[in-house]
């Protein structure tokens, strides 16, 4: 996935009200921005780390810049904006990337289903096999050297948990995606200390049939792709 036109960069001062930001460009200039992220953000949003950002066309959006990545005091390139894991997983899916998936050819996004009323991810099918449902998560938090999912509690997370379970149960497949979106992520985990009720689940799940795969990200200010599996659990 490449950033076109190419973002600009800038430093964040702030972000408030989950979805705004207030940064700064180099030439001094001070505007608000967009956050897609609604999560806790924790190590993605310090004050002073640079601040990639795209800008829309559009002429009715308030805030016409987009939040896309953070660049740390550390170096470590991170994917802030959440809507950008499902294009990464369909380039991959599509390019053949993600081994596990392969043989699938029919894909289709935003379908309805559950008994909680949820909307899968990916729908994946092929003849004479199982449908798969896939449903694809980002991961950005580390701490002390390991990534962990999710960063805050997620009751909407835990639904997703339960209808993947009853999908397993069903006899079709379901897999939990992990997007990994920080390029500091060399392990992961599910975070048993920030959501514990999450943490639960997702080992019923795992019993249940749930399969569960993880991929890294490479991450530029100019590009962003899914390139290798990691472990889980680790």
């Amino acid at each position: 996935m490449q950033f076109i036109p190419a973002l600009k960069s800038a430093r964040l001062i702030k972000r408030y009200k989950r979805f705004l930001a207030d940064v700064e460009t180099p030439q001094g200039d001070i505007f608000t921005l967009h956050c897609a992220n609604t999560g806790a953000m924790t190590g993605c949003a310090t004050p002073g780390d640079t601040v990639w950002y795209s800008t829309s066309d559009s002429k009715t959006r308030k805030y016409p810049h987009s939040w896309e990545l953070t660049e740390t005091a550390a170096g470590d390139m991170i994917c802030v904006n959440t809507l950008r894991a499902n294009s990464l997983f369909y380039e991959a899916f599509t390019a053949g990337v993600i081994s596990e998936l392969a043989g699938y050819r029919d894909c289709k996004r935003e379908v309805k289903y559950g008994a909680e009323g949820s909307r899968i991810d990916f729908l994946l099918r092929a003849p004479e096999v199982a449908d798969c449902y896939v449903e694809v998560k980002s991961v950005t938090l580390l701490e002390e050297g390991k990534g962990y999912f999710p960063d805050a509690v997620t009751v909407r997370g835990q639904k997703h948990l339960r209808e993947l379970m009853a999908i397993a149960e069903s006899g079709q497949r379901a897999v939990l995606f992990f997007a990994v979106l920080h390029s500091g992520i060399e392990q992961i985990n599910v975070a048993r200390h920030i959501d514990p009720r999450y943490a639960a689940l997702l080992d019923q799940a795992r019993l249940a049939g749930v399969e569960i795969l993880v991929y890294k990200a490479s991450l530029t200010s100019a590009d962003a792709k899914i390139e290798f599996s990691m472990a889980f659990g680790q």
